[in-house]
């Protein structure tokens, strides 16, 4: 059925070619994306580059579909069982696989003449996350990673001269910052996805499955990742990293920025954020402390693919390249979405860019979460597994166990 909706694709994307030269009204098409309402980021969306891409062509008007990110997924598969939906979407890396296994992206390598030469503009890493099945079913958007930062005050004040280089100093800074007083962390994150845990396996020097994706037991269970999950779980229970990775306190990157959170880890978008609302705050950074696995982070981003359904491909994909543009870009890393364009780092932009070259270094050891379809599911797994352990009410070790067992499962469907 795949290959089929496949062929269909292909034909229906070969017919429009000499229409869109005869539209006489203009196109609508949408794209569907997570940018916040309030982000610097939708602001430069809607403000200045839909409004740039429209004067360039007149016949295309590109309508913004902003959806949190929580429920954007199911948003997105809901319309297209429905036989609906939008023309582009901004999909996070992470779901890529998933969608085009459905069927319901467009083969990208197949119905863009042009595509090879956007293709090989970009990161290979990102240009990756686009690949399924002998096939690109999209292009990267926008790259980026979590890095460790750190609060100048709390650390003058606690008597600390310097960030954590590995994960024993980053326990052994703990009672400095207790000493300020219950509701003080040495460190803080809001969740116990893959997101927020794979930085810690990594650099503890665990992983979730084997590197052809094939089992987890051995590997989200092994010694390693074990460890990993026991100290988070250690820290959190001692009072020395925020409850709010186990739901029972507030935002951590509130906390950082008024001094209760001594570090968090997180990603550039952070300056903007800074900017606009805390302008006297400094942010200070540093690569993920080091463990046995070494200074392991853990890469984001997102794709932008165009969907099977649209009646306007042509004008799906005129967008879609501009997206790949040098202006695109460029006006894009100005809200903290780091380009996927290695050639704009040699622009005078990023040559004197004050705080991404952190982010860069860090990417160098960064690696992209489980690249498989099954990989919402399997992050469920991990997740829930981990709100137990952190928790204390399960052992890692059995935890971990069990939630190998499952993803095995997972993969072997």
């Amino acid at each position: 059925m795949k290959h089929m909706l496949r062929a269909l694709l292909v034909a229906a994307l070969l017919l429009p070619v000499g229409l869109a030269g005869a539209q006489e009204e203009p196109v609508t098409i949408e794209f569907w994306h997570t940018y916040n309402e309030v982000s610097p980021e939708h602001e430069m969306l809607i403000e200045t580059l839909i409004p740039m891409f429209e004067e360039m062509h007149p016949n295309i008007k590109v309508v913004s579909v902003p959806f949190p990110y929580g429920e954007f997924r199911q948003a997105l598969l809901t319309a297209l069982a429905g036989g609906e939906g939008p023309e582009l979407a901004r999909l996070d890396i992470i779901w890529s696989p998933e969608f085009a296994e459905l069927g319901v992206l467009a083969t990208l390598d197949e119905v863009m003449p042009d595509f090879e030469a956007l293709a090989d503009a970009v990161f290979p890493g990102p240009l990756s996350t686009n690949f399924y099945d002998g096939h690109y079913y999209g292009l990267p958007l926008d790259t980026n990673t979590r890095v460790w930062m750190w609060g100048a005050t709390v650390y003058e004040e606690v008597g600390l001269e310097a960030p954590p280089e590995t994960i024993d100093e980053v326990a052994a800074q703990c009672e400095a910052v207790k000493a300020l007083g219950e509701e003080f962390y040495v460190f803080g994150d809001d969740n116990t996805t893959g997101w927020n845990l794979l930085p810690w396996i990594w650099t503890f020097g665990g992983d979730i499955t084997d590197p052809d994706i094939t089992m987890a037991s051995g590997y989200l269970n092994s010694a390693q990742s074990v460890a990993a999950l026991e100290f988070l779980a250690e820290m959190v229970q001692s009072g020395c990293f925020s409850p709010a990775m186990i739901g029972t306190a507030s935002d951590p990157s509130a906390g950082y920025f008024t001094d209760q959170i001594a570090s968090i880890l997180n990603g550039p978008w952070m300056y903007p954020i800074a900017e606009a609302q805390y302008p006297d705050f400094e942010i200070q950074t540093t690569l993920m402390p080091a463990g046995e696995g070494g200074s392991i982070s853990v890469v984001g981003g997102e794709n932008i693919v165009m969907f099977s359904t649209t009646p306007y491909p042509e004008e799906a994909m005129e967008f879609l390249r501009f997206t790949q543009s040098d202006e695109y870009q460029l006006k894009m890393s100005e809200t903290g979405q780091l380009t996927v364009l290695p050639r704009l780092l040699e622009t005078e932009y990023y040559q004197t860019h004050p705080y991404y070259g952190i982010f860069l270094q860090q990417l160098e050891t960064a690696r992209a979460r489980t690249p498989h379809p099954k990989w919402t599911q399997m992050e469920e797994v991990l997740t829930d597994a981990g709100q137990l352990i952190l928790r204390g009410e399960m052992a890692a070790q059995e935890a971990l166990d069990i939630a190998a067992e499952e993803i095995d499962a997972l993969l072997a469907e």
